[in-house]
């Protein structure tokens, strides 16, 4: 039996569907060398668990490329390549740009040899690497297993971001680093400082006399930064690419000054975190059915009617766990919006139903059911519904308006004077006087 087009149409729309699921976990990983696969094996093999499709290519491998015949062949990219002078094939800054552009996300590992393209990289995403050959360094923090250069650094969960979706729960354990320091551009408000180093903390080459002023002090340090840019696409920058090795990620940490010793660092669960927000496999939103009406009816109108009671209820979930599942948030507004609010007014929730009932303002035109969710850490949630709300009906006034009861005996005093003046007026008559001679 041939097919129809419908069908065939049905078919396509199903396969492009079940290539793009395909593609939400595959991801490219850029390399220095191929020795990084080894010495940071724990981390991709992490990766792999959670079902990312990883594809290892050379920084300067001559057939690099992020999309193909203009579709992206990959939603994910990691840079392991601190030192890279230039990347090979198709790949540059302005390509890797133009995939955060189109939603891709991102993660930057680097390091104290920081080459021209990741500085470049974090400029354009609102942070600035230190010069090359500088280390963070921390006299007061550093770890026993130092060499003596206070460079191998131990930062505190404290100076963690506080947020749980991002970064996860804090973790007892401090965390080993060591590499460059980074500071954000004041004047983003989409940069995200994740961990700054401790106030005793600089940022300047360890051998050299200090002779100018760093560029990042105390806790203007930054060891890890995020940008969530404004269409959801998501970039993290590490400043050492040996936070994510095997040799960090299992290592004992303990202060030269006499700290207390943990027998584990907590890099390896930080770094699966900022893996799996930067992925998009956390802290994810969506919207699904959008409803409103009058209240006691069920179907929308064609127009309200100003002073309508009105219910609305928006659904809401949250990619968890693998799953999308009811969000459980208790901070969700709704507005109702012609050019300003008129009204504003918070959410209820049960079981990610989010559910108001409102009247209508006394003003007519277009307006818009709008919701505009946007929290760190979660994706920018936004829905809008146009309708109209139109006034009265001639047959939907008050036919008597209390504050108009004196107009209308002032009226009916004015008749009843009327009635009385006619009644005198054409019954008096007037006397008439005899003319004397």
């Amino acid at each position: 039996m041939a097919s129809s087009p419908a069908m065939f149409a049905g078919l396509l729309l199903a396969s492009c569907i079940a290539l793009s699921c395909g593609l939400d976990k595959k991801t490219l990983v850029l390399l220095d060398n191929w020795s990084l696969r080894e010495t940071h094996s724990i981390f991709f093999k992490s990766l792999r668990d959670d079902g990312y499709d990883l594809t290892f290519k050379s920084a300067d491998d001559s057939g690099l490329s992020l999309s193909k015949y203009g579709e992206f062949l990959y939603s994910n990219l990691i840079i392991f390549a601190p030192s890279v002078e230039e990347f090979g094939g198709n790949l540059g800054v302005s390509s890797i740009t133009n995939f955060i552009d189109n939603g891709g996300n991102v993660i930057v590992a680097a390091s104290s040899s920081v080459g021209d393209p990741l500085r470049e990289l974090a400029t354009e995403c609102g942070l600035e690497f230190d010069e090359e050959n500088t280390a963070v360094i921390d006299h007061l923090n550093f770890d026993v297993s130092d060499e003596g250069r206070h460079t191998t650094i131990v930062a505190d969960s404290e100076f963690l971001l506080d947020a749980p979706i991002i970064v996860g729960k804090k973790s007892a354990a401090p965390y080993l680093f060591k590499g460059v320091g980074m500071v954000a551009d004041p004047d983003n408000p989409l940069v995200l400082p994740l961990l700054h180093a401790s106030s005793s903390a600089y940022s300047y080459q360890p051998d050299a006399a200090i002779d100018d002023y760093p560029l990042a002090i105390g806790t203007n340090t930054l060891l890890v930064a995020a940008l969530q840019a404004r269409n959801n696409a998501r970039v993290v920058f590490v400043g050492s690419i040996d936070f994510f090795s095997d040799q960090f990620f299992s290592s004992s940490v303990q202060k030269a000054n006499g700290g207390k010793k943990y027998e584990k660092s907590g890099n390896q669960e930080l770094a699966l975190n900022l893996a799996n927000w930067a992925f998009k496999t956390r802290g994810v939103l969506r919207v699904g059915d959008v409803k409103h009406h009058k209240q006691g009816e069920k179907e929308p109108p064609q127009a309200y009617t100003i002073f309508d009671m009105v219910d609305y209820s928006i659904e809401i979930e949250e990619y968890k766990d693998g799953k999308w599942q009811p969000f459980n948030g208790k901070d969700i507004q709704l507005e109702f919006v012609r050019i300003d609010p008129f009204v504003r007014t918070t959410l209820g929730n049960k079981n990610g139903l989010f559910h108001t009932t409102f009247k209508l303002p006394d003003v007519y035109g277009v307006y818009q059911f709008r919701v505009d969710y946007n929290r760190m850490g979660y994706t920018h949630l936004f829905s809008t519904t146009q309708v109209s709300v139109r006034p009265l009906q001639h047959t939907q006034y008050e036919r008597f308006i209390p504050t108009a009861y004196p107009y209308y005996v002032s009226a009916f005093s004015m008749m009843v004077g009327v009635c009385l003046f006619s009644v005198v007026f054409l019954h008096f008559k007037e006397e008439n006087k005899e003319k004397k001679e």
